[in-house]
C-alpha cells in the first residue's frame, strides 16, 4: 500500500473542539504564490491546476523508478494580510496573500520537479491542451514551522472567522504564546465532492513562547 504521511505525522492530526500545541517538523512542499479572493481570482484555480498534476507525475515517477509509492497529500495554504482582522472579523478576501502547498516526500528533488514539469507540459501538448499558467511558477521548498497551535474547523471556509479569533485572541496569549509566521490551513476534504457544511480544515498558527 502507498505510504500515507497523514497517518504517521502528528502535525496532520486534529479534532473538532480540541486546540493543541504541536511541534511541526521541517516538511518539503511544492509551492506557488498568489493573491486575492480564492473564490473569484483565476490565479487560485490556476495554482491548484498546476500542483496536482505535478504531484501525481512525481508520485508515478518515484513508484516506477524507485519502487516508492506515497499518497498525494491534501491541498494546503499559507495565508496572510497586512491586517490580520482580514481573516477574523472582517474576512476581506480581496486583501489576502497566499501560498498554496502540496507536501511531497523527502526523496523528491528539484531536478525531479523540473522533469515532472516538462512531463506535464508534454502530456498537455499531446492532448492539445494548455497546461496551467502557474506550472512554471511552482517551486520545491522546505517549510520549517516548529511550534504551532492548531485545531479542526468543520464547515464552510467563510465561517472560520470566530474560531480563528478565539485562537488568536484567547488561546494563544493565555498559554504564554505569541503569533509568528503565516496562518496555515490544511484541506482534509475533497473540495469537489464535499458539501460546505462537512468540509474539514486544520487551522494552524505558528507561535513562539513569550517567557
Amino acid at each position: 500500500m502507498a505510504i500515507d504521511p497523514k497517518k504517521t505525522l502528528d502535525a496532520y492530526r486534529a479534532k473538532r473542539g480540541e486546540t493543541r500545541i504541536v511541534d511541526v517538523p521541517p516538511l518539503q512542499y511544492l509551492m506557488v504564490d498568489g493573491s486575492g479572493d480564492p473564490n473569484t481570482d483565476a490565479a487560485f484555480g490556476e495554482a491548484v491546476s498546476a500542483l496536482f498534476p505535478l504531484a501525481y507525475t512525481l508520485k508515478f515517477a518515484a513508484r516506477k523508478e524507485r519502487g516508492i509509492d506515497t499518497v498525494v497529500m491534501p491541498l494546503e495554504g499559507l495565508w496572510h494580510a497586512r491586517d490580520m482582522a482580514a481573516f477574523t472579523s472582517r474576512r476581506d478576501a480581496s486583501s489576502w496573500l497566499w501560498t498554496l502547498l502540496l507536501m511531497v516526500p523527502d526523496h523528491v528533488t528539484a531536478d525531479m520537479v523540473a522533469d515532472a514539469i516538462e512531463a506535464v507540459e508534454e502530456k498537455a501538448a499531446k492532448k492539445k491542451e494548455d497546461p496551467s499558467p502557474a506550472l512554471r511558477s511552482v517551486r520545491l521548498e522546505t517549510l520549517e514551522e516548529g511550534l504551532c497551535v492548531q485545531t479542526l474547523h468543520v464547515g464552510p471556509f467563510d465561517e472560520e472567522g470566530p474560531l480563528l479569533d478565539e485562537l488568536h485572541r484567547r488561546f494563544i496569549p493565555e498559554n504564554g504564546l505569541r503569533m509568528r509566521g503565516r496562518h496555515h490551513e490544511i484541506y482534509l476534504s475533497d473540495l469537489r465532492r464535499t458539501e460546505p457544511a462537512r468540509l474539514r480544515t486544520i487551522l494552524r498558527q505558528p507561535v513562539e513562547r513569550t517567557g
